[in-house]
C-alpha cells in the first residue's frame, strides 16, 4: 500500500516539515534531512525577556481551511495570537508622511494616496473584458494596463517590496500573482473577479470578509516546533547533508552527517529545498545535475532589525500593521513592521516593537552592510518617518542572504526544468518557494501537495 511506503524528505523547512507530517500521519515511514542544526528555515521566533522577535516572516494569513485543520491537529489553536485591533491600517509613504491606503472602495474615493484621475481609473476598470495575452508580461505592466502607472507606483511597488523584496517592473506577471493572470483570462476585470471570487467563498460557506491574521503566543516558530514534535527526533537528521541521489528501483540516497558518509533506501525522495542545494543536487551514478538551472534564479538579501523603544520616544500612534515605502519616495529601507501593534506580547509595558527591513533588489549593498551602518540607517529613518527619537533600548539584526527567490520575467523556464527532472526520474518530487508560491501559506499547501503525491 502507498502509506507504508519509505519516504525521504530534503529539507527540513516549512514545506519539508509540513510534507513529513502529512506522510508520517498517513501511515508512511518517513526519514527528514536537515543541513542546518534546526528546522523552520526563516520561521523562527527568539523570545528575550518580554521582546518577542520574528526573524523571517511576522505572521500568517490563514486563508483555506486545510490550514485552519492543521493549527488544530498540532494542537496550537490555544496558542493562536490574532492581529490586535491596533493593526486595521496599512501605511504607504506619500510624500514623507505615511498616509492609509484604503481599505475598501469608498475609502478609496475619500483616500489621500491618489489622484482623482487614478480614483477614476479604478473604478473604469470594473467595464474591462477578459484577456488572453499571447505572452507574459510584467507585473507593472499587467497592474498598469488595469489600472494605470499611479497606482503601479504607489499601490503596486511597496506591495512588492513588502512581499517579494522585488521590482515589479521585473517580476512576471504570470508567475508572481497566478490568481490575477487567471482572473483577467476569465473575468477581464481584476474587481470584478475579486468580487465573484469572494461571493463564491461565501456562497461555499467560508467567512466572509479577508483572510485573519494570525501568530502565535510564543510567535510563529510555534508552527515548526509543534510540526517536528509530531513527526518525533528520531525520524529527523540535523546537520545532514544530502549529497547524492540514485535513481532505481529504491532510490539511493547519500548524506553525510559529521563528516560521514551514510547512505539509505527510499521508494521516493520529496525534495524542499531553495534554487541553490537544488541546483548541486547530483542525480545518478555520473554525478548529473538536473536542476542545475536554477542556480540562475535571483534571491535577494535582505535584513530584519527588530528595535525596542520606550513608547515615549515614538510620536506617531502605530495604529497600523506598519508603513511601506514606494520606490519613488527613495527612502533606504522596504518597510516598518509595527511589530508590537500587530499581536500582543511582542514588547514590555509602555515600550513598543519595530521591525526594519532593508535590502532587496533596491539594495543589494545593505544586505552586506555591518550591523552599525544598518542601525545607523534605520534610525535615521525612522525619524523621519514615524517620529522616533533617541536610541533604541533593545536591538536584534537577522540576516539573509538569499532570502525570497524573484519569479522575474522567464521563469517559466525553471518551472519547466523541475518538471523535466520529475518526469526523467520517476518517484522523485520537487517543491516549495521555488516552485509554488513564496508565502508561508503557499509552502504549507506545497508541503501537503507533495506528500500526497509521494502517496499516490
Amino acid at each position: 500500500m502507498s502509506a507504508e511506503r519509505k519516504i525521504a524528505v530534503v529539507g527540513g523547512g516549512i514545506t519539508g516539515l509540513t510534507a513529513a507530517y502529512h506522510l508520517k500521519n498517513a501511515g508512511a515511514t518517513v526519514r527528514l534531512f536537515e543541513a542546518s542544526d534546526r528546522v523552520g528555515g526563516a520561521v523562527q521566533s527568539v523570545r528575550e525577556g518580554a521582546w518577542l522577535i520574528e526573524a523571517g516572516p511576522n505572521s500568517l494569513q490563514e486563508n483555506s481551511a486545510d490550514l485552519t485543520r492543521l493549527i488544530k491537529e498540532l494542537g496550537l489553536d490555544p496558542a493562536r495570537a490574532t492581529a490586535l485591533p491596533a493593526a486595521k491600517n496599512r501605511y504607504i509613504l506619500k510624500n514623507g508622511n505615511p498616509v492609509a491606503a484604503p481599505a475598501s472602495p469608498p475609502a478609496l474615493l475619500t483616500s489621500p494616496l491618489f489622484s482623482l484621475g487614478a480614483k477614476l481609473r479604478v473604478f473604469r476598470e470594473l467595464w474591462q473584458r477578459p484577456r488572453q495575452r499571447a505572452a507574459d508580461v510584467s507585473l507593472a505592466d499587467f497592474v498598469g494596463s488595469h489600472f494605470g502607472d499611479e497606482l503601479v507606483e504607489y499601490g503596486l511597488n511597496p506591495f512588492v517590496s513588502g512581499v517579494y523584496a522585488g521590482d515589479p517592473h521585473h517580476l512576471s506577471a504570470r508567475h508572481s500573482f497566478p490568481s490575477l493572470w487567471q482572473i483577467e483570462r476569465e473575468t477581464g476585470s481584476i474587481i470584478r473577479g475579486q468580487i465573484k471570487a469572494a461571493k463564491a467563498k461565501r456562497a461555499a460557506g467560508a467567512p466572509s470578509g479577508p483572510p485573519p491574521i494570525l501568530s502565535f503566543d510564543e510567535g510563529l516558530g510555534r508552527l515548526p516546533q509543534a510540526l517536528a514534535e509530531r513527526i518525533g527526533p528520531a525520524d529527523i537528521e540535523l546537520n545532514t547533508r544530502v549529497t547524492g541521489l540514485i535513481p532505481g528501483e529504491h532510490w539511493g540516497v547519500t548524506w553525510t552527517r559529521q563528516g560521514q558518509p551514510q547512505v539509505g533506501e527510499f521508494d521516493r525522495v520529496v525534495l524542499a529545498l531553495p534554487a541553490g542545494p537544488l541546483a548541486q543536487l547530483t542525480v545518478g551514478s555520473l554525478g548529473e545535475r538536473p536542476l542545475a538551472e536554477l542556480a540562475n534564479i535571483i534571491y535577494p538579501p535582505v535584513v530584519s532589525l527588530f528595535l525596542g523603544y520606550r513608547r515615549d520616544q515614538v510620536a506617531h500612534p502605530l495604529d497600523g500593521f506598519g508603513v511601506l515605502m514606494p520606490q519613488a519616495e527613495h527612502r533606504q529601507v522596504l518597510g516598518v513592521l509595527f511589530s508590537s501593534s500587530l499581536f500582543a506580547g511582542r514588547a514590555p509595558a509602555d515600550h513598543v516593537a519595530l521591525t526594519v527591513m532593508m535590502g532587496g533588489v533596491r539594495r543589494e549593498d545593505l544586505g552586506q552592510a555591518d550591523e552599525a551602518t544598518l542601525l545607523g540607517i534605520a534610525q535615521g529613518e525612522l525619524e523621519a518617518i514615524l517620529g522616533v527619537k533617541g536610541e533604541p533600548v533593545f536591538h536584534r539584526l537577522h540576516r539573509w542572504p538569499r532570502a525570497i527567490p524573484q519569479y522575474n520575467l522567464g521563469y517559466g523556464q525553471f518551472l519547466r526544468a523541475i518538471e523535466a527532472g520529475e518526469q526523467q526520474h520517476p518517484g522523485l518530487l520537487v517543491g516549495g518557494h521555488v516552485r509554488d508560491g513564496i508565502s508561508l501559506t503557499h509552502c504549507i499547501a506545497a508541503g501537503k501537495k507533495l506528500a500526497e503525491r509521494a502517496l499516490g
